[in-house]
């Protein structure tokens, strides 16, 4: 039972993490200590994806789901959870570059429009 939790609880933290390296760059605009943790979050999400790795944690998941007597899955955490989600069809090398492509311009927009409004006056801001 504690392996499942294990597994569950990673499962949760990776999403987390996803999401982090996806949108995380809104909280610079609060926080702007938030880029030295969210850009080599974002770096390492690109690399993934471009490279075609998997994840660590994709294999540290499986491996407590097996430890808890279920059984792991093949590929990677974005194919088994959310491209069954938004490309039943399943992951390819040209859908990871879209992705990657889609991290990287997110981030570029958010960090834009964050520099953008450090640099406005403080009474446009």
């Amino acid at each position: 039972m504690y392996f499942r939790v294990a597994a569950d609880a990673l499962l949760l933290l990776h999403l987390a993490f996803i999401l982090f390296a996806v949108f995380g760059g809104a909280f610079a605009a609060r926080w702007r200590w938030t880029p030295v943790l969210h850009l080599p979050a974002v770096a390492w999400a690109v690399f993934v994806e471009l490279s075609g790795r998997i994840c660590p944690l994709t294999y540290l998941e499986n491996s407590l789901r097996r430890s808890a007597g279920q059984s792991g899955y093949p590929g990677d955490f974005v194919q088994h959870y959310i491209l069954a989600l938004i490309y039943p069809a399943g992951l390819t090398r040209e859908i990871q570059f879209m992705l990657a492509a889609m991290v990287a311009a997110i981030n570029v927009v958010i960090y834009v429009w964050i520099v953008l409004r450090w640099r406005a006056p403080a009474g446009r801001a």
